[in-house]
């Protein structure tokens, strides 16, 4: 029986140490530098929101855009280029 009750409490040295690790983490959050930026946070406007957004979605689009020429490129030209070169 004290042999479980030692491996019993290995685990949970383990895990009290995991937790008092993470603790310690959230509590040098609430004064540093992320606390200060936390402090000024506030809501955003709707005009400040929808600028956001509309900035988001260009980009998006431009990295969908982007993405799509690669793989058209890659499934097409590539190809092509490599029979080409291979004399296929």
């Amino acid at each position: 029986m004290s042999v479980e009750d030692s491996k019993v409490n290995k685990v949970e040295e383990k895990f009290q140490d995991w937790q008092d690790d993470i603790e310690s983490r959230v509590r040098s959050l609430q004064t540093g530098s992320y606390a200060r930026i936390l402090k000024m946070a506030r809501k955003p406007t709707k005009v400040q929101f929808r600028q956001t957004m509309i900035v988001c979605g260009i980009g998006m689009f431009i990295l969908g855009l982007f993405g799509f020429g690669v793989q058209t490129m890659m499934n097409n030209v590539i190809p092509s280029f490599l029979d080409w070169l291979t004399g296929s």
